[in-house]
């Protein structure tokens, strides 16, 4: 009961939905302006959450009313698994699942297109509309082409004449469209004489022709083998590759031709009955049918010559048919014709010549020991010197007569008695054979009695050929050169290798070495070797490996030849700084053209294009770039206290076409040496003067020494101390040696002038000093002016009473003690670790703030410590009142 409850409810929900759609189609609303169509263009294999459109922003819809709308797919249909709706925005956007053209459109045709076709509803009812969606798949270049088999044959016939077509009917396929489909063939070896063209017919497929440019001829070269290529119209093309076996079939264009036109036979009169008297050969280039000879007698021979012999048509052999008249000698005359398919007979003339018996001629039977087929035997080459052929043995002799038994012809054979047995030869191989040398011998076997009967015995020895022979390459190191960054699939040349041997046992095909890397490919018949990548040369200069040439005998025999390919340099890499910039320290009052720093640039590229030459942006008329070592120089000595930090840019430009460069920064930081005494600012005279009331209480503050010093670190730390006063009462004023203020120690009971000579140094090495006179007047009132001006020491007495202002010299210096040795050394390393401590802080925090705030830290620099800015302008004051 409850699932036909939850069942029947699903229905009512259907049926309701149903209904409220069939209301919003039929309504006068939906039957208004309710209904858009978009188009939206999208190419194949996007990733998903590309976007392909924004419904709302299209159809310029308000997405802010309230209730807002939604969008949403109609019905489930196989498109929408390649879109996702946002159905709050209307923006579609690519899904998971990949479209592949391809695959959506199979059986689409090239000018049908390939489209999606999506209907989505805008709701609530109020806002309603239909928008009908057509989305086009445009085609991208993701197919290669291919051919349907690995190897086409193609027949032509040797007399096709030049220009002849001969279509090329398994053609290669490519599933893409347009541009990206099949674009063009080509052959990688036209041997000279072939050429392809390329037909479109009226459904726009390509077909390749092949076209003869010479005159072919099957007895000169009866196959071609090449590699035939069908190229896209992408960018980069990709390609796809056959074997085009091109088989030359033949026609009867040759006619038979014997190789002796006039054989002369001498016959005996006892000679028996079914003799071989000669062996006519004819041959005919042709194959097949074509070169089918048959050997017949021309007519003029009459009936008794035709009774007496008889002629083979087969093989050409002529036998003795009848029995000759011993008492008589006759010569007969054979007209012999050697007739091919529609040609005209080739004529041999045989001479036989019967010799009137005697005492009867020698007879000779051959016996063989080697293979024999009519007449000829057949020897391997790999027979061993010595080997018999045959035994002859030697009849019907007189025993009174001397027989002689010789060899006629030239090569490697002898005819010896068998082992002092009377009247048997043997016939045998004086040395190897070479079927590459000479593989048809004919050798004539002469027997001649004391009468001078002759009879000679014809025979013709064929060498077999065996897989003696390795294939040979026509050079056995190949350099090739190419320059980097090429197209895939380059061709770098095409290698040659020949096999003196025979039929298969000559056929050559190539193959890469073990050592080859992947992205070399050889044509296993072609011999065209190409390379499948693109070579970078700062990757990798040299490829070094092997190729094998294999042939096809049995067993296989192959030769190796080496490969060198040299990689040749482009000027695709910018010169490289090592660092992405350069912070160097110097002291200043360095020398001029002294040696800042080096700068290390690197190119990979080789050449001139790897050859990097400095030059400096700005500053140049400060800085110059030592060339030979690529060191930054100063042209003259610098002040840090004139300017503390250069920033110079320098370029690195190589030597390539076009030229690459790179630019680096510079930081020149100058490190203070303490070359500036202390500057005395307050009191500004030697002749100013101030005046001290009696009544003032002991710890009073009267004045201060105000001085400053333009270097940095230690070489700015001040201190101040009293090195000679004239005073009535001595000890009456003290100085901080931090500060510089003077203080009343004790009570003044004398009236008069008390002069102070200051002396200020800092803490640098060489320390430097500086002096100054502080004047005060000791009274309740200034009463006589002109009085205290002559109380003043004047320019002599103060020049006399402190030394001036200079670095020690050496000869001034004080022997040192021991014990101040080891002080002195102390304070010379706490000197030199503090110095380092400042330069590894100065360091860090230009690393870390990149030199902000450089111009507050020099001023905080050149303030004295614990400066009192109220003393200084009280003290000012009094001094002008003064």
């Amino acid at each position: 009961m409850c699932n036909t409850k939850r069942t029947t409810c699903l229905y009512s929900k259907r049926e309701l939905w149903g209904w409220f759609i069939l209301l919003l189609f039929t309504s006068p609303l939906a039957c208004s302006s309710n209904f858009s169509h978009l188009i939206y263009k999208i190419k194949e294999g996007l990733p998903k959450g590309m976007l392909i459109g924004a419904i709302g922003v299209d159809l310029n819809l308000d997405l802010t009313v309230e209730p807002p709308r939604s969008f949403n797919l109609e019905l489930k249909t196989a498109s929408q698994q390649y879109v996702n709706l946002n159905s709050t925005t209307g923006e579609l956007f690519t899904s998971a699942v990949e479209i592949d053209r391809e695959a959506l459109c199979l059986e689409s045709h090239e000018g049908q297109g390939c489209e999606i076709f999506l209907d989505v509803l805008i709701l609530p009812q109020q806002y309603f509309q239909l928008v009908k969606i057509r989305i086009i798949i445009e085609d991208v270049n993701d197919n290669h082409p291919h051919f349907p088999i690995d190897e086409i044959r193609l027949s032509v016939p040797e007399n096709a004449p030049v220009n002849a077509r001969f279509a090329v009917e398994l053609s290669a396929v490519d599933p893409d469209i347009g541009i990206y489909g099949i674009q063009t063939y080509w052959l990688v070896n036209d041997y000279g004489v072939f050429t392809l063209d390329v037909e479109e017919n009226e459904g726009g497929e390509l077909t390749p022709f092949l076209i003869i440019t010479e005159s072919l001829d099957r007895e000169t070269q009866a196959e071609y083998a090449t590699d035939i290529i069908a190229e896209d119209g992408g960018s980069p093309p990709l390609l796809g590759t056959a074997t085009l076996r091109i088989i030359i079939t033949d026609v009867n264009d040759n006619c038979p031709k014997f190789t002796e036109s006039q054989v002369n036979v001498t016959l005996y009169g006892n000679t028996t009955k079914g003799t071989q008297l000669a062996r006519l050969q004819a041959y005919d280039p042709d194959e097949g049918a074509n070169a089918l000879i048959t050997y017949t007698f021309s007519e003029r021979v009459n009936q008794e010559c035709r009774n007496l012999f008889h002629l083979d048509r087969i093989t050409g052999v002529l036998k003795l048919a009848g029995k000759i008249d011993n008492n008589t000698g006759k010569l007969y005359k054979l007209i012999v014709l050697a007739n091919g398919p529609t040609c005209i007979p080739e004529v041999a003339t045989i001479s036989v010549h019967v010799i009137k018996e005697l005492s009867g001629p020698p007879v000779v039977i051959p016996r063989y020991i080697a293979s024999e087929k009519d007449g000829v035997v057949n020897l391997s080459e790999l027979e061993k010197p010595f080997s018999p052929i045959a035994f002859f043995t030697i009849k019907n002799t007189d025993p009174r007569q001397e027989v002689e038994c010789c060899l006629e012809g030239t090569g490697p054979f002898r005819l010896v008695p068998y082992e002092h047995v009377k009247n048997e030869y043997l016939l045998e191989t004086t040395e190897l054979l070479d079927y590459e040398l000479q593989h048809d011998y004919e050798i004539i076997v002469v027997v001649r009695n004391s009468h001078g009967l002759v009879v000679k015995t014809v025979v013709k020895v064929h060498v077999l050929d065996v897989n003696d022979n390795a294939p040979v390459f026509k050079q056995s190191l190949i350099d090739i050169t190419v320059e980097e960054n090429n197209p895939p699939n380059t061709f770098l040349t095409q290698l040659q290798a020949t096999d003196a041997d025979s039929d298969i046992r000559g056929e050559v095909y190539y193959l890469l070495g073990a050592d080859a890397p992947t992205i070399f490919h050889l044509g296993r018949l072609t011999g065209v070797l190409t390379v499948c990548t693109s070579l970078d040369r700062e990757e990798k200069e040299t490829y070094r490996f092997t190729v094998r040439a294999v042939d096809c005998g049995s067993p296989r025999k192959e030769s190796v030849a080496t490969v060198i390919i040299t990689v040749q340099d482009r000027n695709d890499n910018s010169p490289r700084f090592i660092n992405k910039d350069f912070t160097f320290f110097v002291p200043e009052n360095f020398p001029g053209f002294g040696e800042i720093g080096v700068l290390t640039v690197t190119d990979a590229d080789a050449g001139q294009n790897g050859w990097v030459a400095l030059s400096i942006l700005n500053g140049s008329d400060i800085f110059v770039i030592d060339t030979g070592r690529w060191a930054l120089r100063a042209k003259t000595s610098l002040d840090r206290e004139q300017q503390g930090t250069y920033y110079v840019w320098i370029e690195a430009i190589d030597g390539g076409e076009p030229a690459l460069s790179c630019v680096t920064m510079v930081t020149v930081l100058l490190l203070d040496v303490n070359d500036n005494p202390p500057t005395v600012l307050f009191p500004q005279s030697n002749q100013s003067y101030m005046l001290v009331l009696p009544s003032t209480l002991p710890g009073t503050s009267i004045t201060e020494v105000y001085a400053v010093d333009r270097d940095t670190g230690m070489n700015a730390v001040i201190d101040y101390s009293i090195v000679k006063r004239t005073d009535g009462e001595p000890g009456s004023f003290d100085i901080d040696p931090y500060t510089g203020n003077i203080t009343l120690k004790k009570a003044l009971s004398n009236r008069g002038l008390y002069s102070l000579w200051v002396k200020v140094r800092d803490h640098g090495q060489p320390e430097l000093y500086s002096t100054v006179l502080v004047n005060l007047f000791v009274n309740e009132t200034v009463s006589n002016e002109s009085l205290i001006q002559s109380m003043l020491p004047r320019g002599a007495e103060i020049e006399e009473e402190v030394p001036p202002v200079k670095k020690p010299r050496e000869a001034d210096r004080v022997p040192i003690t021991c014990t101040e040795y080891q002080v002195v050394l102390l304070a010379l390393t706490a000197t030199c670790l503090g110095l380092f401590l400042t330069v590894l802080s100065l360091v860090t925090y230009i690393c870390c703030k990149k030199m902000k705030k450089q111009k507050k830290k020099r001023l905080d620099v050149e303030i004295p410590l614990k400066l009192n800015l109220e003393t200084l302008d009280k003290n000012s004051m009094e001094i002008s009142n003064i």
